[in-house]
């Protein structure tokens, strides 16, 4: 790989992990399911009509729009809103490449070598260790919503491999026309329209621009330049470098969000993201000449896919009592 194409990789993996530190800010600014909504109608428009017409069937962008769009990010930006860190969810995050092995086990067939096998069990001591900690100073509710939304994650991976669209960016701009209205609808039935109605008229150029950041930055950007890699490079080279997420993920959220990172999450990190990485390992050929199939291990985009240590719920800028836009570390 050229040294501008490992820049590049790099630059995903740092622009996906800062990412969790500016929604941690944008909740500060919106409703979680009303933030996730306009994020993805942010990303759809103008790009839906620059990047010509679907290339995979329609059923596989809808079924991932749901999958990915209302459900992952759904439930992992309500998480984080309840209480989840920032940091912390860029790491936890990382178990949906067990849940994708697991998942392209059980719908495809492929069956994980035992090294994937022991790395998955690894992943899953991270995560207990993880749970164990959060236990001990945040809500495991949250905990619990962002364990989900992984779980969709790996779900949305295996769709994804069954619609195989040969240009990601055109796939993800169209995915990203689809939860526009369901996360809308899902924010008037739960959050309320006021609370929206508010959150809209309070909006300054700090909540802008992360939408701006959530959608052209880590989606447009980071699933264009992902894409453009694996089209040059083997996907064995280029996934290893998504394990860097957490890490900017983590080291961001302490940098400007001021959350702590305890010895046990540490400890969490080094397992669960070591176990990734045995799950990610590019599969060995059987004497037949045969592959084994592996999981399909996407990178961050998220994700999403941010937050301090509070359990109680987010006030929202607009709202009667609201504070204003955190300035943390």
């Amino acid at each position: 790989m050229r040294p501008s194409h490992l820049f590049l990789a790099v630059l995903v993996a740092a622009v996906w992990g800062v990412n969790f530190t500016v929604i941690e800010i944008g909740l500060d600014h919106f409703p979680p399911l009303l933030f996730s909504a306009l994020r993805f109608l942010v990303a759809a428009l103008p790009a839906v009509f620059l990047v010509g017409r679907p290339k995979v069937a329609w059923k596989w962008i809808v079924a991932v729009g749901l999958v990915l769009g209302v459900a992952k990010f759904g439930l992992l930006f309500v998480g984080m809103d309840a209480g989840m860190p920032a940091g912390l969810s860029s790491l936890v995050l990382q178990i949906q490449a067990v849940f994708t092995a697991v998942i392209a086990g059980a719908v495809l067939g492929e069956r994980p070598t035992r090294v994937r096998v022991a790395g998955m069990a690894v992943a899953l001591a991270g995560i207990g260790v993880a749970a164990w900690d959060e236990g001990t100073s945040g809500p495991l509710g949250a905990f619990a919503l962002v364990i989900a939304a992984a779980a969709c994650w790996g779900v949305s991976n295996v769709l994804t491999r069954k619609a195989s669209p040969p240009d990601s960016l055109n796939f993800m701009v169209w995915v990203s026309t689809v939860p526009v209205l369901p996360l809308l609808a899902l924010s008037l039935l739960t959050e309320g329209p006021s609370a929206d109605w508010a959150a809209l008229r309070a909006l300054d150029w700090q909540g802008a621009g992360t939408v701006v950041y959530v959608a052209w930055v880590t989606t447009v950007f980071g699933f264009g330049a992902w894409g453009r890699l694996l089209r040059r490079h083997p996907a064995s080279a280029v996934a290893p470098f998504s394990l860097l997420v957490p890490v900017f993920g983590m080291s961001s959220a302490a940098l400007f969000l001021g959350e702590p990172v305890s010895p046990a999450r540490w400890c969490a990190a080094a397992l669960l993201v070591g176990g990734v990485a045995l799950t990610s390992l590019p599969s060995r050929r059987r004497r037949t000449g045969k592959p084994f199939d592996g999981p399909v291990t996407g990178g961050n985009n998220a994700a999403g896919d941010v937050h301090d240590e509070s359990p109680g719920p987010r006030r929202h800028a607009g709202t009667a009592g609201a504070a204003g836009p955190a300035a943390r570390g």
